[in-house]
């Protein structure tokens, strides 16, 4: 697919293309598939650059959706938990070929770096003992806390702005997560709770016997019925590891507010604190595999469902990271247009993502006390902070440059 197909989005042709679900130009559903996997095995750069590779394609170039479906989809990703790139992609599925679609192309995009991740964690799982590989991540690790840093600052700059109640709550999960070294799942959702509070209490109304419909054919049964779900998954979870595995990852991905960096200070206490599946330094590891491929960095999933379960361990994890952010999309999609202007969804929105940059700043204390042990740490994170800040270097040559100091180094 080159440049050369773009059509403009003021054609005939291409409105009643996109009311089909197919591209312009003849071009089906697998035209769009093929796009998204090849963005998924080059999409270096964050999610806000990616996103922006799927605008300048998808709408500007092809028009194979419209500014506004496609603007609609970024709203929705930038409010729901979840990696904006990857909720954007199967927003873009969803509109055309509804659930199913949404499910493809979410495929398409996380296959090449699921493929990538869980290659590496089979050879680091099997040399991990040599000197060599320890080496390597010897000079990896600090870069990845300079990279956490960055991505910590802006996150909580950009979601606080001027608002020291949304500054007020990001300090204290800053400081629960730094002095106790855990970042317990409820200050999330009880900072949302707290915005509410603040800003958008509200009125108690009269129930309606009416089922409201949410889009695309899903009513508010389809929401009712997750909790359920929940109880079922916890009995599972007794079950072995890999159902405690999945369980975690679902839980998870329901809860990443603010940016793919922000799983971190959530993956870290379960995984290293709570079940003690990964070491402080596996975990960084792990982190850094997540930054290195393309893709959304909660890939990370796939590596510690490797070192955890093999293979298995690894689809698990994947598949339950993403079940949340999936149903975030395809569920509220349409109902979440009409409303996204909701107060109490806004404000909520608020709070959670101010916590969830505080946690991900404590994350940093936390994790830098184990990457940066000695004078050539110390020295690898200051100068990949500075690369990083002042000439903005794209993260995957930060971090293949420091795992190249590590061997020479260490």
């Amino acid at each position: 697919m080159s440049s050369g197909d773009a059509v403009s989005p003021g054609n005939t042709g291409d409105t009643e293309a996109r009311e089909r679900g197919t591209a312009p130009g003849g071009l089906g559903f697998a035209a769009v598939l093929l796009y998204f996997l090849r963005l998924g095995t080059s999409g270096f750069g964050g999610p806000i650059a990616v996103v922006g590779y799927m605008q300048r394609d998808l709408v500007e170039k092809r028009g194979w959706i419209a500014k506004q479906e496609f603007l609609n989809g970024v709203a929705l990703g930038q409010t729901m938990p979840g990696p904006l790139a990857a909720q954007v992609a199967m927003w873009v599925g969803y509109l055309k070929r509804g659930a199913l679609g949404a499910a493809a192309t979410a495929l398409a995009f996380i296959a090449p770096s699921f493929l990538m991740v869980t290659g590496v964690a089979a050879v680091y799982a099997h040399y991990s003992g040599l000197s060599a590989v320890q080496a390597l991540f010897y000079g990896i690790a600090p870069a990845v806390m300079a990279i956490i840093t960055v991505a910590a600052y802006k996150l909580v700059r950009l979601t606080d702005g001027k608002d020291w109640r949304a500054w007020a709550i990001s300090a204290v999960v800053f400081s629960v997560t730094a002095l106790t070294g855990r970042e317990p799942i409820y200050l999330i959702v009880g900072a949302g709770l707290v915005m509410i509070a603040l800003d958008a209490r509200p009125r108690l109304r009269l129930p309606r016997h009416r089922t409201p419909d949410l889009g695309n054919g899903t009513s508010a049964h389809g929401i009712a019925a997750w909790p359920l779900t929940g109880t079922v998954l916890g009995i599972l979870a007794s079950g072995g590891t890999l159902a405690s595995l999945g369980l975690f990852f679902l839980k998870t991905g329901a809860l990443v507010f603010g940016s793919g960096l922000a799983i971190v200070p959530l993956l870290r206490d379960g995984v290293v604190a709570q079940h003690h599946w990964l070491t402080q330094t596996e975990f960084l590891d792990a982190v850094a595999m997540g930054l290195i491929t393309p893709g959304p960095v909660v890939i990370t999933a796939a590596f510690i469902g490797y070192l955890v379960g093999g293979a298995t361990g690894a689809l698990v994890a994947t598949v339950a990271i993403f079940t949340p952010i999936y149903l975030g999309v395809v569920v509220p999609g349409r109902w979440f247009i009409r409303h996204r202007d909701n107060p109490q969804l806004k404000a909520f929105v608020t709070g959670a993502t101010a916590a969830a940059g505080g946690a991900l700043c404590g994350a940093v204390v936390v994790l830098t006390r184990q990457a940066v042990t000695d004078i050539p740490t110390v020295a690898i994170a200051l100068s990949a902070l500075a690369l990083l800040w002042r000439f903005k270097i794209p993260e995957p040559y930060v971090v293949v440059t420091a795992g190249a100091l590590g061997l020479l180094l260490h």
